[in-house]
């Protein structure tokens, strides 16, 4: 079996983040998306690939992580 390299204007590239703010009180929409970011208690990192889909769900979490590298 081959591995499978991925394609696309975005492959390789990463982005890594890091949770500095807690889901707690905040709509059921933002923890879920910081789930799906693979986040889910402060301090912890990250790293994604770097997709719009991925640049979407950082935007809509903004307040509650920042972006370590790009």
């Amino acid at each position: 079996m081959s591995a499978e390299k991925p394609s696309g204007k975005n492959s390789g590239k990463t982005v890594k983040v890091r949770q500095t703010g807690s889901p707690m009180r905040r709509h059921f929409s933002q923890r879920q998306t910081l789930v799906g970011l693979k986040l889910n208690k402060i301090g912890r990192v990250a790293e994604l690939v770097d997709t719009p889909q991925t640049r979407g769900m950082i935007a809509k979490v903004a307040h509650l992580i920042e972006v370590v590298e790009k």
